[in-house]
């Protein structure tokens, strides 16, 4: 479905001193850098995939998307998607995607959002059945009833999101990019709109690409994860797989009767400890997570073991220290 090879993009940036003098002296001449944003990135997306596209800022994650929505040209390199090029069949190519900038809006400010679905609904030459349908189902599931007749200026910004990923769908794209969906929303707006793009996705079949620095956004979305550092592609696998190679480190809670005699228990750190509760942490290359228990056990009368993984967030880190991003 979506082909992407040998992706570059490069930008000149202009490079200028502070100072009255270098002020006066950049209105004749200008330094610049060049900031190369894309280097020869590369992969391929399946129907029906939810990919985590995640990096650090600066990454080139943005670029990549304004490339495969169309809005900008890649230096070198192809990209197709569903049979078009983005960039060259930009007319007929955007009727088969949605896209979300989360700092960006296609909701007009002073009006409410019904007339902007309306034109939409002009701008896209929506079929009336098909465009009351979409409209029923997205004012249910993300529950728009009591906005729609608001103008977009009186919203909040979770209100507002829910509103724009409404506003990309009317139109029952077959893709939607996502560029930071959930950014400042709080708890409760989030979890609906991880909830409505897992099920347009099963229901509709809908293929979505998500960019986002909020971990848990991946988590709770993503199959797969793509990872991009300085403009180069540096991993790309199944969130699974790099729990595995990445996310060794467990923390173990237990709870005891009650002991003033602190313990050591080989291959672990000791986290904190009372004479009813101790924290380890382990890295599970290291020490098995049975020995562990089994050496806890022979030192105190145990009464709970909670074990946690490496958070999602931690994990991403460690990627980032691994490729020096």
């Amino acid at each position: 479905m979506i082909t992407v090879d040998g992706l570059s993009k490069s930008f000149k940036v202009a490079k200028r001193s502070s100072g009255l003098r270098q002020a006066v002296k950049g209105l004749f001449y200008r330094e610049h850098t060049i900031v190369e944003a894309l280097n020869d990135i590369s992969f391929s997306i399946e129907p029906g995939e939810i990919v985590g596209y995640i990096g650090p800022n600066g990454a080139g994650k943005s670029t990549t998307i304004k490339i495969m929505s169309g809005i900008l040209v890649p230096d070198r390199g192809t990209c197709n998607i569903m049979g078009y090029i983005p960039w060259k069949e930009r007319t007929s190519y955007v009727k088969q995607i949605g896209v979300v900038f989360g700092q960006r809006s296609q909701l007009w400010w002073d009006v409410p959002v019904i007339d902007s679905f309306e034109l939409l609904r002009d701008i896209y030459k929506i079929p009336q059945n098909e465009y009351q349908d979409n409209l029923d189902l997205l004012i249910e599931t993300l529950d728009l009833q009591s906005l729609i007749h608001s103008p977009v200026r009186q919203l909040s910004l979770g209100q507002r999101m829910r509103c724009e990923i409404a506003a990309s769908l009317l139109h029952s794209p077959k893709i939607l990019f996502l560029d930071e969906p959930t950014i400042g929303l709080d708890a409760v707006s989030k979890i609906a709109v991880r909830e409505f793009i897992k099920r347009i996705n099963k229901e509709k079949g809908v293929t979505v690409i998500l960019t986002t620095h909020d971990m848990n956004d991946i988590e709770a979305l993503a199959d797969r994860v793509i990872l991009i550092g300085k403009g180069s592609l540096l991993f790309d696998g199944n969130l699974d797989d790099l729990r595995k190679h990445f996310g060794t480190h467990k923390t173990i809670t237990v709870d005891y009767q009650e002991d003033h005699n602190p313990f050591k228990i080989p291959g672990t750190t000791m986290i904190s400890w009372s004479p009813k509760r101790a924290i380890l942490s382990l890295d599970t290359e290291q020490v098995k997570i049975s020995d562990v228990i089994s050496s806890l056990s022979s030192k105190v009368d145990l009464l709970d073991v909670t074990i946690e993984a490496q958070p999602i967030e931690e994990i991403i880190v460690g990627l980032y220290k691994e490729f020096q991003i």
